[in-house]
């Protein structure tokens, strides 16, 4: 009996020191939260906790309250005696209180949401994980307002506000991604950021020339990169990231380590995806049995020769398509001073040969599907290198309070090749870009609630462009040579181009009362250009070296009035403008018998912007609904329309005759359309979110529908969480774009991807159907096992729908099956 009362002693003794301390844990994830301050209700003690999320709270009393404050999580309060039917673990939930949501891209510093007057969309690493899109431009095509365009699977150009390409600014850590030959029409460089890179996307909707410059008229896409943190005590942080999915036999790996000390901090991550082709819906509930399908394709590569097309086994799987990508972040994080820090950011991303699946399947007979036209076209390895380091100076003084200089040296390398059917002749065409930014960003509060913020940006662009032909020697469907040599049409002037810009801006918040926020600014920004074409055998231009100046002024006013903690009304007035490039002056290229040809009288165009916006908040902030509607006046707007050059309407383009269009100035244009949104916690463990996005756009002088404006579309979330387990369902919808809101001018809208209704049509507009509406519906899960290991599944497309995005010149996946692993310690 003794000996008994003696062993439970000791337990007593061993249990009431063990329950002296309390861990601290993220709800969702299971992770614990550093930091986290645990106080009485008389705040007479404190405690924080550390790496682990464990605290000491032996200085509270048995009967004491103790409260867990965290600026990213809900506050939670609990006896100290009741910690015990928790198991000294205490669950912390986010912040839900998006009233108070942070944004660091409008300003190019921290703000409240509830100061921002701009339409912004904001998506972090948990989302990211939730969404694990194969690529960034599918994590951008689940953002709200944001609709996505693919030639080929390896690309993705996003649309804003019936925007694109060049119309629409993607930066990556301050550093903008737009260089000289970002074109007009689709782009795909989004993709050369993977999205297991990211801390965060940032997405600010409409002209947003006074903080970023030319090029920004559809918004911003700010991509951040994952960022080292400095630690007292020495720790190692990795995680990996694996997953495979079922519609186009997918590998991604993802490997991340981040080293954290007192004086210094790295973090390195390498990502590796390997696609293959990639296999449509087989649900045609549209109705058209043969869109979309691929009957004959393509086996020729740099290496194998096949003199006629392939028949292909099954047509619903979209031959070339597949490649390979690998991106690479390595990040330093030193603190040079209490005052200065230095951030180095080093980024690397390389692919493969990418197939132009358009071209890949495009005929030279409507009505015959073996006479495909290119044997090859492909673009050649897709190659982006970032060097940037960043000074962050906090001196506090008058005229400057903190600020940040950036200075940035990118590599941009790009080509295409090809060949058609019936012809040895393959062409190359080379691209360099070599992009060298120094920008400098700087606030200063004025007084309570009033800031200023002012900065300068310079950006220089070096343009390379070289163009040359080979001649096949071929031995047992084998290349292996080439018989001799031809000349080719360079893509960019082929003896050089710049392009630099310089800019000065300041901008102006003050909050005039409780309840209202008035934002004001102004940029002024000068570019230049100048390009030399030496080569005139295929195109003789009236000046063969031009040189072209532009200043423009823009400006922006934004009013926010909270009339109530649960209403949130926006209104704001822009301008902005977009300075001719080197690749709207100078490109040559060919599209469906359309030669574009350079334009050196070309003229900067510009946007004027009007947008309100109401927002709702309920349940103490919990849940959140929105609506987000503008008008966009363009004006000197740029098109691509037929032109003729030395008095004639045709030109030879490989080998082909084709009709000349060039990118000319028209008058005015406008924009306009909505977002409505919604999300937040129905329940405890329930959550929501929503948009539905309506864009219109006509031109004032021709009466014609605007390019890459999208049909209705939408999103739906419905997810639910508890304890180790995350399960949701997700519906995706389109509206149908008939044929007569096409653009068929330009030739953007691309209405040739659209079901052919009459083969024997004289007219396009009568041809075609226009994009059909569809619905697709995806399911997911996630199973947390402990702190370290978690498994996701995602199924996507679950009634195998076949259909087109807009514009898109490849069908989208149908039902995929994709499982996750990660792995954090």
């Amino acid at each position: 009996m003794i000996k008994n009362i003696i062993v439970l002693f000791f337990c007593l003794l061993n249990f009431k020191a063990i329950a002296q301390t309390v861990t601290v844990l993220d709800k969702k994830t299971k992770k614990p939260i550093p930091e986290v301050v645990l106080f009485n209700l008389a705040k007479t003690g404190s405690i924080i906790t550390n790496n682990k999320g464990i605290a000491d709270i032996s200085m509270f009393k048995t009967n004491e309250v103790i409260v867990f404050s965290h600026v990213s999580y809900q506050l939670r309060q609990i006896k100290k005696r009741n910690l015990v039917k928790h198991h000294y673990t205490i669950y912390l939930s986010k912040q839900n209180a998006y009233l108070d949501e942070v944004v660091i891209s409008v300003f190019k510093k921290e703000e409240k949401s509830n100061r921002i007057a701009e339409q912004i969309a904001v998506v972090n690493t948990q989302e990211i994980q939730e969404i694990s899109p194969q690529t960034s431009a599918d994590l951008l095509a689940a953002i709200p307002g944001i609709k996505v365009q693919k030639s080929q699977f390896g690309g993705g150009s996003p649309v804003l506000r019936g925007m694109e390409s060049n119309r629409v600014l993607l930066v990556v850590d301050g550093v903008r991604m737009n260089n000289a030959i970002y074109r007009k029409g689709h782009l795909q460089n989004a993709i050369t950021v993977s999205p297991n890179l990211l801390d965060r996307t940032e997405v600010i909707f409409g002209p947003s020339s006074v903080m970023y410059g030319s090029d920004a008229l559809g918004g911003v896409i700010h991509y951040y990169t994952k960022t080292p943190k400095l630690s007292n005590k020495t720790a190692v942080k990795s995680n990996l990231f694996s997953r495979f999915s079922s519609i186009n036999r997918e590998i991604t790996t993802n490997v991340s380590a981040e080293l954290r000390l007192k004086k210094w901090a790295s973090f390195t991550s390498v990502s590796y995806s390997d696609f293959n082709d990639l296999t449509m819906g087989k649900n045609r509930s549209h109705g058209f049995e043969n869109w979309g399908k691929v009957a004959y394709y393509s086996k020729n590569n740099t290496d194998n020769y096949n003199e006629k097309p392939t028949l292909n086994s099954d047509p619903n799987i979209q031959r070339n398509t597949g490649y390979r990508q690998t991106d690479v972040l390595q990040k330093f994080y030193v603190p040079l001073s209490k005052k200065t820090d230095l951030k180095l950011n080093f980024q690397y991303s390389t692919s493969t040969n990418i197939p132009r699946f358009d071209k890949l399947t495009e005929l030279k007979d409507d009505t015959d599907a073996s006479s495909l036209k290119f044997a090859e076209w492909y673009y050649g390895p897709q190659q982006r290198l970032l060097i940037s380091p960043q000074l962050e100076i906090n001196p506090n003084k008058k005229w400057i309070e903190k600020g940040t200089f950036t200075f940035a040296y990118q590599n941009i390398k790009e080509s295409r090749i090809q060949r058609k059917f019936g012809s040895l002749k393959r062409s190359y065409r080379k691209e360099g870009v070599n992009v060298f930014n120094v920008n400098g960003d700087f606030s200063v509060p004025l007084a309570k609630s009033r800031n200023l913020s002012y900065g300068f940006e310079f950006s220089y662009n070096d343009v390379s462009s070289n163009a040359f032909g080979k001649k096949l020697s071929i031995e047992n469907n084998k290349v292996v040579g080439f018989s001799g040599d031809f000349a080719v049409q360079s893509r960019y002037p082929d003896g050089g181009s710049n392009y630099s810009s310089s800019a000065i801006y300041g901008d102006y918040r003050q909050d005039i009362n409780e309840k209202s926020t008035l934002n004001t600014g102004v940029r002024l920004t000068n570019t230049q250009l100048a390009a030399t074409w030496n080569d005139n055998t295929f195109i003789t231009l009236p000046n063969s070296h031009i040189k072209l100046k532009n200043t423009a002024v823009t400006a922006t006013i934004g009013y926010v009035y909270r009339p109530t903690k649960n209403w949130q009304l926006n209104a704001v007035l822009s301008s902005g403008f977009r300075s001719p490039n080197i690749d709207d002056v100078g490109k040559v290229r060919e599209k469906n018998g359309k030669v574009t040809v350079p334009n050196i009288n070309l003229k900067p165009e510009y946007a004027y912007n009007s947008e309100i916006g109401i927002q709702k908040h309920f349940n103490n902030n919990r849940f959140r609904i929105g609506i987000s509607a503008y008008y966009t006046l363009l004006r000197k707007y740029i098109y691509r329309d037929y032109f003729t050059l030395n008095g004639s309407s045709t030109i030879i383009y490989d080998d082909e005759e084709g009709k000349i269009v060039a990118n000319q100035n028209k008058g005015n244009a406008y924009i306009t359309g909505f977002t409505a949104s919604y999300q937040g916690n129905l329940f405890e463990n329930w959550k929501t979110t929503g948009f539905i996005t309506y864009t219109k756009g006509k031109t004032y002088d021709s009466k014609e529908p605007m390019s890459s404006i999208p049909p209705l579309f939408g999103d739906f979330n419905l997810n639910y969480s508890k304890n180790k387990i995350e399960t949701g369902i997700n519906i995706r919808f389109n509206a149908r774009k008939k044929v007569n809101q096409y653009n068929t001018t330009e030739g953007i809208d691309n209405i040739e991807q659209t079901p052919i209704i009459n083969a024997n049509a004289t007219e396009d507009t009568l041809k075609y159907y226009g994009s059909p509406s569809w619905v697709s519906v995806g399911l997911n899960g996630k199973y947390s096992i402990n702190e370290i290991w978690a498994v996701q599944a995602q199924l996507t497309n679950l009634f195998d729908q076949h259909y087109k995005e807009f514009a898109s010149g490849i069908s989208a996946p149908g039902r995929n099956l994709s499982v996750s692993l990660l792995v954090g310690f």
